[in-house]
């Protein structure tokens, strides 16, 4: 159905309805769901002092972001629809791995609210987790539906892999659809959580405050000399400290052409970046979405079906 969920509205109570199977691989929605009560209970799941640096926060962005980046604008497979990371293969690649903490997390919210689909509850808790950490408010369309097995799972090499360089990184986004600035946008994300040597193998945050959504990630990159960690793990790079970190595909942000002056223009104006990246996180989590709606239609105003009409048109042209 997509209706328009935006984050501190009047509007974010808005109630939806799914009720339509789409083929044999869905399972049909058919409940009211609070949307307003649904974005509490996901607040008030990210503080804890014994997890991480205090918050579930980054790695229900993380959540959000892999169950979104399988999506492949040449055939349309893959995308947020769907959340089959609830199923092996998908939930055992190596990119998801220690995401089912925060697929774990989310369990007694999807019990509460059982007309909730899994793939809505995934997009949204990323949405929500931005916001609670003083990120931009984030555009969010409902309407998702859940597989019942794994036949929609992407192949096990569409997220980015963390140890190449700038024509990787385009090679991955453009894929989906994104353009060199959306790129350098999303990797401001990096400003929130750290690296765990149980799951990517790289060790680390990227900023002092990795709980707070700022673009500190692009100023610690600028204005820091990053060397060669020495150490038995995989090639990444430490600031003077040693305590912050850096990888290969970071660095790419700052010695690409194209890619360095956006870099800098984020690092100079935290304003444009939470406005750019709001953007380009919404057109993420709404990738492969587009069957959903227009059977929904019904459910919409004529100006969010063409809001929503027109991010994903966007993506096909880029």
């Amino acid at each position: 159905m997509f209706s328009r969920i935006l984050a501190r509205s009047a509007g974010a109570s808005a109630v939806g309805f799914t009720a339509f199977a789409l083929n044999n691989y869905f399972t049909v929605q058919a409940a009211e769901v609070d949307y307003k009560a649904v974005r509490k209970a996901i607040a008030d799941k990210l503080d804890n002092d014994k997890y991480d640096d205090g918050s579930y926060g980054p790695v229900l962005v993380r959540l959000a972001w892999h169950s979104a980046g399988s999506y492949s604008a040449k055939d349309g497979s893959g995308g947020s629809n769907h959340a089959t990371m609830r199923f092996s293969p998908e939930k055992d690649y190596g990119g998801n791995a220690g995401l089912d903490v925060a697929r774990n997390l989310l369990e007694p919210i999807k019990a509460q609210f059982p007309g909730l689909s899994y793939a809505d509850l995934y997009t949204l808790a990323g949405v929500v987790a931005v916001e609670e950490m003083g990120g931009p408010t984030i555009p969010w369309y409902s309407g998702r539906v859940d597989s019942v097995d794994n036949k929609p799972t992407a192949p096990n090499d569409r997220l980015p892999d963390a140890s190449q360089g700038a024509q990787h990184i385009r090679d991955v986004f453009y894929r989906m659809g994104f353009n060199d600035r959306e790129i350098v946008a999303l990797s401001g994300a990096h400003c929130l959580g750290r690296c765990h040597t149980n799951r990517s193998g790289f060790d680390g945050p990227w900023t002092n405050a990795p709980t707070t959504f700022s673009n500190l990630y692009f100023t610690e990159l600028l204005a820091d000399k990053w060397s060669v960690r020495d150490w038995k793990g995989p090639k990444q790079f430490q600031d003077p400290t040693k305590q912050l970190m850096m990888l290969p595909t970071d660095i790419a942000l700052k010695t690409d052409a194209k890619f360095l002056p956006v870099t800098q223009e984020y690092a100079g104006n935290e304003a444009k970046f939470f406005t750019d990246f709001a953007g380009a996180f919404s057109k993420l989590l709404h990738l492969g979405c587009e069957k959903v709606a227009p059977a929904q239609s019904q459910f919409l105003g004529v100006t969010a079906l063409a809001s929503l009409g027109a991010l994903l048109a966007a993506s096909k042209k880029n």
